[in-house]
């Protein structure tokens, strides 16, 4: 699969932190005496806990002069900015806690968050590291770090973290499916497996029925893993879980199944782009086309500069002309968003063209090969850019400028039947007959097989799923 999971980790930010001010009142009661100080570090850290950060941080900048020295006041003025995304006040703060106190790991913690939340990772995994070896049988110490690594798609450097932590704290959900997802981005699938097995005795959850899904998916166990992804979809309902659900139905082309999913799950979230992508691919290949242009469309309008949409309406309205006004409007809108996307181009010149084949009279020719020479213009790596140019110079009877562009579309892809036969063609007309029966001959062992076209297609469904996918396993 194409994209790595994004992964249910602990993200880096101020929720995180550990404010071990909580019990501060005290101890800087015996810093100083002052009863006046007191109060106003225990209203800071109400302010704190009672998310009025602005407040806090106001009385804790009054109060630092008065106690320099004073860890808890350091530290709970490091939490305040940090919670209000002041990252750089938030780590001199926290860099004079951890002076103060050097053997706090909750303080390094608290440095190494928001160290890394500035984009300083190398600093942030010191302090880390450092937090870990102040308290090496700490399970947050372990998980943190782990955590901080898994972030950065270092997987080996994370898994023994997430193991170590497990064995301290074997009840923690979050930390076990970090690690049992960890297993399988590894190729560990056996180990992820006996996990989720074994953590569903305590917590049986749909993300874990998903995560069990694509471990069977990966298996080769297609009927295996569509029971589990239908688990989790009907354990918890999410835009992710139903996606996932429909998508490997559709995978596996089982359509009537995916097209309910899909139905259903666009009724629950109609702003959602993939679904809609999603269901209309599982209508055209069912050869509900004008359904699946509907769907497309609807798509197309919800986020116009998503290019996985357009691939299959240009499928779709090919064999469903009766809404070729709507099609190349959205085609003419997306060549003008991405006018430097050769196959936005493409799709532009291929829509006047033959999306209006019932009115032929209409077609601007010229438009569509002014569109057609861009798109190559801005990719000579496009086949079917060459071939269509090639068809439409033969219509216009240019048939000396259309033979390079059959030849470079089959140079290019030597598969293309349609090249082939429109090779043929020119050749019947140019009185090469030996010629033009090994182009037809081509062309129809092409035809016979179609394994091709339906790998070719399939790889499209799978290129658009494995983008779309959430939580996608791509490791073997």
């Amino acid at each position: 699969m194409s994209n790595r999971p994004r992964l249910r980790l602990v993200v880096l930010s101020s929720s995180l932190l550990v404010c071990s001010a909580l019990s501060a009142q005290h101890a800087l009661a015996q810093e100083n005496p002052s009863q006046n100080l007191d109060q106003q570090f225990q209203s800071a850290l109400a302010q704190y806990q009672a998310g009025k950060l602005a407040e806090a941080s106001a009385q804790l900048e009054s109060l630092s002069p008065h106690v320099p020295k004073s860890f808890e006041v350091h530290e709970l003025l490091g939490l305040t900015y940090a919670a209000q995304l002041r990252n750089e006040k938030a780590i001199e703060q926290l860099e004079i806690a951890v002076r103060l106190k050097p053997d706090s790991a909750a303080a390094r913690t608290n440095l190494a968050t928001a160290l890394a939340g500035s984009g300083k990772l190398e600093l942030a995994e010191t302090q880390f590291r450092k937090a870990l070896a102040l308290e090496p049988r700490d399970f947050d110490a372990n998980h943190n770090l782990a955590d901080f690594y898994l972030q950065a798609n270092r997987m080996s450097d994370a898994l023994p973290l997430l193991e170590q932590a497990r064995r301290i704290n074997p009840s923690s959900y979050s930390n076990g499916y970090d690690l049992a997802l960890t297993y399988v981005l590894m190729g560990r699938r056996s180990d992820a497996q006996q996990l989720i097995q074994t953590m569903m005795q305590q917590r049986n959850t749909g993300e874990l029925h998903n995560l069990l899904g694509q471990i069977d998916e990966k298996d080769g166990k297609f009927v295996e893993a569509a029971n589990e992804f239908e688990i989790a979809a009907q354990m918890d309902p999410s835009e992710d879980n139903l996606f996932t659900w429909g998508s490997e139905l559709l995978l596996h082309r089982t359509y009537e199944p995916a097209i309910d999913v899909f139905q259903q799950a666009a009724k629950r979230y109609p702003t959602s782009p993939r679904l809609l992508i999603g269901l209309g691919m599982a209508l055209y290949s069912r050869g509900r086309y004008e359904e699946s242009i509907k769907s497309l469309l609807a798509a197309a309008d919800l986020d116009p500069t998503d290019p996985r949409c357009y691939l299959f309406l240009s499928k779709s309205y090919l064999s469903s002309p009766n809404q070729a006004d709507d099609v190349i409007q959205r085609f003419r809108r997306y060549s003008e968003l991405q006018p430097n996307n050769a196959l936005a181009q493409y799709y532009y010149a291929v829509s006047l063209w033959k999306g209006k084949r019932l009115e032929e009279t209409s077609v601007d020719f010229h438009a569509v090969e002014s569109l057609l020479q861009k798109s190559i213009a801005l990719d000579g790596t496009l086949a079917d850019a060459h071939l269509q140019l090639g068809i439409l110079y033969a219509d216009q009877h240019e048939s000396a400028k259309s033979l390079p562009e059959y030849q470079r579309a089959l140079e290019l892809n030597p598969n293309l039947s349609d090249a082939h036969y429109r090779l043929g063609q020119y050749y019947v007309r140019a009185g090469q007959k030996d010629q033009a029966q090994k182009e037809f001959a081509i062309y129809q062992q092409l035809q016979a097989q179609h394994m091709a076209a339906v790998d070719k297609e399939r790889a499209d469904v799978q290129q658009f799923v494995y983008s779309a996918k959430p939580a996608s396993v791509t490791k073997p």
